[in-house]
């Protein structure tokens, strides 16, 4: 039995046991220590060398992205203006001129004019001398836009024909306006190549075949659809020689570019025969294993002269293959996205001989001036030189785009309100993806919505917003007289529509 001392509670086994722990811990703790040590000092390594056992680990799932880089739907081309609260509060003039106003300011010389008008009612929330008369630059696309969707339709397709030309071995391709065609293969997922001259030989070939064609082969091209010159006079030769733009033809690959990927530099000057020698090409390569040769070169057919590729005999030829375009409506999306001035061109020679008018530069401006005019908008003012806004003759005001883009929200005229996705989003896409980057403008960013225009003096912004309210408002803003590459114009637009964005001015 084991004895206790007075009264103390540990008997003396679990003391000696304690006592004994502790000397046995006093003796063995540097060994311990020694053992911890050697463990902390082989994690690393283990860390190092398990990848190469157990693979590397997977990425971490990226952050989702703030809700101001999401492309806002609210004013998809389904729901217009259905899907905004038409009781929201309109601003009132006074606050919101007095948030807008002083940041129209002109870094240097010349000067803004602009708009703001509910959308909804048309009330007028700021305006300095909206009805005067400006050079708007691109912002005239916003016109062929309008042109181009009433004249044509949203789901128009323009067709690039290969038919039997008007001497045996002959082919003539024949251009119906499509100036997006790719090389190679159609894409029906692309605008730019939805119709591809590959598919087109490939289709020619089997066309050819089942009339018992043979032999070497004549490729012939018939751009005859536009008239007068291929180049507007009221253009500068050094935006034509930059690559601005380029003489206009009926057919053209990639908009009239070498390269779609490369939008600056010299462009095809004939754009029909480049167009044709890469038909060519690819007829080549799909008719090598039926037995068909082709013969060098191309030439223009001697019936596009005469307004056809029969030698003007009236007989319509075979037609032994064709491709189709994207819509009208997806090529408006583009030509505003990227502001493309030849894609714009093109339209409005389209929306011309729509109209029963010349497809020439003319016809062009006649026919846009008459259609925007035709959707309720006063276009006596106007003075139009070219339908892509690189003339420096141009003259609308800032009033007559605001109602522009009014048409097209409203959602009255479905055909226009096709348009809407084609805006670019303020620091997400097209003209604006690198711009409201900075703090004064930030807030404007993946809300403001609207086409640009930028010459050497001018620039100009005019699009939709939906302000803090939740109340849609458009604007137009156009500088003129401006000081060539004085950066400050630029971020004067952006931060007057980044103003509307955050007004809560009512």
């Amino acid at each position: 039995m084991t004895k206790t001392t007075g009264t103390d509670p540990w008997p003396d086994r679990i003391r000696r046991g304690v006592m004994s722990g502790g000397e046995r811990a006093r003796r063995t703790w540097p060994q311990a220590v020694l053992i911890a040590l050697l463990v902390v000092l082989a994690i690393p390594a283990v860390l190092l060398v398990a990848p190469g056992f157990l693979g590397p680990e997977p990425p971490a799932p990226p952050p989702a992205a703030p809700e101001w880089q999401q492309a806002p739907a609210t004013l998809s081309p389904q729901q217009g203006l259905r899907a905004l609260d038409a009781s929201a509060a309109v601003p009132s003039r006074e606050s919101l001129t007095a948030q807008v106003d002083p940041l129209l300011k002109a870094d240097g010389g010349g000067g803004f004019t602009g708009i703001v008008q509910d959308a909804l009612t048309g009330q007028v929330l700021f305006d300095r001398a909206a009805s005067e008369g400006r050079v708007p630059a691109s912002n005239m696309k916003l016109l062929t836009a309008v042109a181009a969707l009433r004249a044509l339709g949203p789901e128009h397709r323009f067709s690039t024909t290969v038919t039997s030309g008007p001497a045996a071995g002959q082919v003539v391709l024949r251009g119906g306006g499509d100036v997006l065609l790719g090389p190679g293969e159609s894409d029906a997922e692309r605008v730019l190549g939805h119709a591809g001259l590959a598919t087109l030989a490939a289709r020619t070939v089997e066309g050819l075949q089942a009339r018992g064609t043979t032999g070497e082969v004549k490729v012939l091209v018939d751009d005859s659809l536009f008239t007068g010159p291929a180049l507007n006079p009221a253009w500068q030769e050094g935006d034509v020689a930059a690559g601005e733009v380029a003489p206009l033809y009926p057919l053209a690959l990639n908009s009239a570019r070498f390269d779609p990927a490369v939008t600056t530099g010299p462009r095809p000057q004939d754009s029909a025969i480049t167009a044709a020698q890469e038909f060519a090409s690819r007829l080549r390569e799909a008719g090598a294993a039926a037995g068909l040769t082709v013969a060098a070169g191309v030439e223009r057919s001697p019936g596009a002269a005469q307004g056809g590729v029969d030698g003007g005999s009236g007989a319509d030829p075979a037609v032994l293959a064709e491709v189709e375009s994207a819509t009208v409506a997806q090529q408006v999306d583009l030509m505003l996205r990227d502001s493309d001035n030849y894609l714009a061109e093109a339209l409005g020679r389209l929306a011309a001989l729509a109209t029963g008018q010349p497809g020439s530069n003319d016809g062009a401006a006649a026919a846009v001036r008459a259609q925007v005019a035709a959707a309720g908008i006063p276009a006596d003012s106007m003075k139009l030189v070219d339908v892509c806004g690189l003339a420096m003759g141009n003259q609308v005001s800032a009033r007559q785009f605001a109602e522009v883009v009014r048409a097209m929200t409203a959602g009255t005229d479905a055909r226009l309100r096709e348009a809407l996705d084609g805006f670019p989003v303020a620091g997400l896409t097209g003209t604006l993806d690198t711009r409201y980057g900075e703090g004064a403008t930030a807030g404007g960013a993946g809300l403001v919505r609207a086409k640009t225009g930028t010459l050497n003096t001018v620039l100009a912004l005019s699009g939709y917003v939906v302000d803090a309210d939740g109340r849609l408002l458009v604007f137009s803003f156009i500088g003129n007289g401006l000081t060539p590459g004085a950066a400050g114009n630029k971020v004067a637009l952006d931060r007057a529509a980044t103003a509307l964005a955050a007004c809560g001015c009512s």
